[in-house]
């Protein structure tokens, strides 16, 4: 969507869509990097923007696009119409700047479909029960696209500018697979850990409601890759699926904690009260004291100083960031039923010298974090290893 030709280039593969007997609604995000240019708009005119009045802009990025494609659709003789969440009722939470969906109005999409062949609409965007408009969080378009997907009991097909789901980031890994099929699970730890083919609440939503999602490219009919329940029967379950990185991360740890659970449980409640995602957490006791650490991103320490500044005077502990690093996670639903892989792993990492400063697992993901600087590297050698 970066440009009038990509538009148009858009605006053709609906048109061929309709052509073959569909309808179809269609779901587009901002051109380029308008949200970007938008926010950094916002932060010359504010040095702190009201999230409220945040949204209030960001959402204007869409709204451009949506009407460019459907003006685009009418030169070709399309019945189409552009519509904003307002328009399409697609009501959400209050959590300005990272809203989630709560229900979309199905009479009014189908109320459009019985008089038009296409209906290009936001994405990325939502409007509160009283009527304030929100968005959704980097990458909301996807969401939007799923959720839509879900209301009507459809299929989704996402295109961007990479050809499918691949093992690992391309960019990092040139010679990474791309998968034709991967299920739920391990779409939802790729995405959550660093991929960036999908947002982690779309393929929530998918996995919800069973939503088949085709992964494809937008400049190119090479196949794509289906996110769906389970692998079919005549294809064999890889061990590992993929290999994800992502970067800026921050360490925080918090020294001295009294030996107490009802500590803990109260420093992690204020730190969701305050609307912070934390991510591999591990808590070490020492004697008479705990040692927490966990990771965030950077964007949010302001806001984690200021509440462990509030919080730890209480306990008399102290607290410290380190950085940066990153986090490397191998996923695989394969690893419920087979073993080795954390040997394995470790075994790279111990090849470059390296010790993680982390590590969290679950049934189907391992993830390290480690030094940035030789993230990119360790990649590598976990995609040959795993023969990704």
């Amino acid at each position: 969507m970066a440009d009038p030709d990509r538009i148009r280039n858009v605006a053709r593969r609906i048109a061929k869509k309709v052509q073959e007997g569909y309808k179809v609604m269609t779901v587009v995000s901002a051109m380029g990097k308008t949200t970007d240019n938008l926010i950094s708009l916002a932060k010359n005119v504010s040095s702190k923007p009201d999230e409220r009045e945040l949204d209030m802009l960001l959402t204007t990025g869409e709204q451009v696009s949506c009407a460019l494609v459907a003006m685009a659709l009418k030169d070709m003789g399309i019945n189409a119409i552009s519509l904003n969440a307002f328009q399409v009722k697609i009501l959400t939470t209050k959590s300005y700047n990272n809203a989630r969906i709560m229900d979309i109005s199905v009479r009014k999409l189908r109320e459009y479909l019985d008089s038009y062949d296409v209906l290009v609409v936001t994405g990325f965007q939502g409007i509160t029960e009283d009527e304030h408009l929100t968005t959704l969080g980097r990458g909301g378009s996807d969401t939007s696209a799923v959720a839509l997907a879900a209301k009507l009991k459809c299929d989704c097909e996402i295109y961007s500018d990479v050809a499918g789901v691949y093992t690992c980031d391309p960019k990092l890994y040139p010679e990474t697979k791309k998968l034709k099929y991967v299920t739920y699970d391990d779409m939802l730890e790729m995405t959550a850990t660093g991929a960036k083919v999908l947002h982690s609440r779309s393929v929530e939503i998918a996995k919800k409601y069973n939503v088949r999602v085709y992964c494809g490219s937008s400049f190119s009919d090479e196949e794509g890759t289906w996110v769906v329940d389970r692998i079919p029967e005549w294809l064999e379950e890889p061990l590992v699926t993929g290999v994800s990185l992502d970067k800026n991360q921050v360490k925080v740890s918090i020294m001295n904690l009294p030996n107490d659970a009802k500590v803990v449980t109260d420093i992690f409640k204020r730190v969701a009260e305050k609307g912070i995602n934390v991510d591999m957490i591990s808590l070490v006791k020492n004697g008479t004291s705990t040692h927490v650490s966990f990771t965030v991103v950077p964007e949010r320490l302001d806001k984690i100083e200021e509440l462990l500044n509030e919080t730890l005077s209480d306990y008399g502990a102290k607290y410290h960031f380190y950085g940066k690093f990153s986090k490397i996670t191998v996923v695989g639903t394969g690893m419920r039923s087979h073993y080795g892989v954390a040997s394995k792993l470790l075994e790279v990492l111990s090849e470059h010298g390296v010790e993680p400063e982390l590590i969290t697992t679950s049934e189907i993901k391992i993830s390290v974090l480690v030094p940035e600087n030789v993230a990119e590297e360790l990649v590598k050698s976990i995609c040959k290893a795993f023969d990704l």
